[in-house]
């Protein structure tokens, strides 16, 4: 088990290799992970210590690079990058590891790639944990255009969008494909109707940081799910919310009121 350097296999599906790994206790339920735009597994789930916090409490812990992010392939094309798509990726993986059922954890676009996950393939999916996204999954997110025009332009210094500009930062520390992540935002804001979420009835907790000023409301979205909680990640912002000790205190107190342990 290395639950701080997890080595990374892939599979194939809808014609791209796509990057995983498969850490923690085999023989544990498993969590299946969804990362972030502009993320990936590693920055998401190891870094910030999710990878050791659910591994240490005997879960078998399962993340991938989305496509377009990390070690998977890269498209350049808008429309590969649609969240029911990426959705069909997560439960290709659970297939592709003989998984029948999974707690699906996603966040940000990770958690509006999950909602589709559970939309679309709610016979895969445990229970669910929308970090990082709330009322915005139905709502929208404000406006994204400007990540997209500061990913193409040539430099960081011709980028004066304050959002874009912490975008373009962040697709630079990670040496993402600029390109890629460009085409990935265009199409990957699809919406969710309060009609379709209202119809999940997977067991579901909502956690924002209480300075995110891109998720919308946890307590809102929850209101709208027959089966969902919602919490406030005290004095975090978008970025910083994902390795709070809040949250995670939160996701395993939820699993073991689903696990029964």
């Amino acid at each position: 088990m290395n639950l701080d350097a997890p080595p990374f296999s892939s599979f194939m599906h809808d014609g791209f290799q796509l990057a995983y790994f498969d850490e923690g206790d085999p023989a544990g339920e498993p969590v299946l992970l969804i990362h972030g735009f502009a993320s990936t597994a590693n920055v998401n789930w190891v870094y910030p210590g999710w990878l050791r916090t659910l591994g240490e409490a005997g879960y078998r812990v399962i993340a991938l690079d989305n496509r377009g992010h990390g070690a998977s392939d890269r498209p350049h094309e808008q429309e590969a990058y649609y969240p029911s798509l990426m959705a069909g990726d997560a439960a290709a993986l659970l297939t592709h590891l003989g998984i029948e059922q999974a707690h699906v954890m996603g966040y940000s676009m990770g958690a509006r790639i999950s909602a589709f996950l559970a939309m679309e393939h709610a016979d895969r999916v445990r229970s669910l944990v929308f970090g990082g996204l709330g009322i915005g999954l139905c709502d929208g997110v404000g406006d994204w255009d400007p990540i997209a025009e500061a990913l193409l332009a040539p430099s960081l210094d011709d980028v004066t969008h304050a959002r874009g500009r912490m975008f373009r930062q962040f697709a630079e520390q990670t040496h993402s494909d600029r390109f890629a992540l460009a085409a990935c935002i265009s199409t990957s804001r699809e919406l969710v109707s309060r009609t379709d979420i209202a119809r999940v009835d997977a067991p579901t907790l909502i956690a924002v940081g209480t300075k995110d000023d891109i998720a919308g409301s946890p307590h809102e979205l929850a209101a709208l799910m027959p089966h969902a909680q919602a919490i406030d990640i005290p004095n975090r912002d978008h970025m910083l919310a994902v390795g709070d000790r809040v949250f995670k205190k939160a996701v395993l107190d939820f699993y073991r009121s689903i696990d029964g342990v």
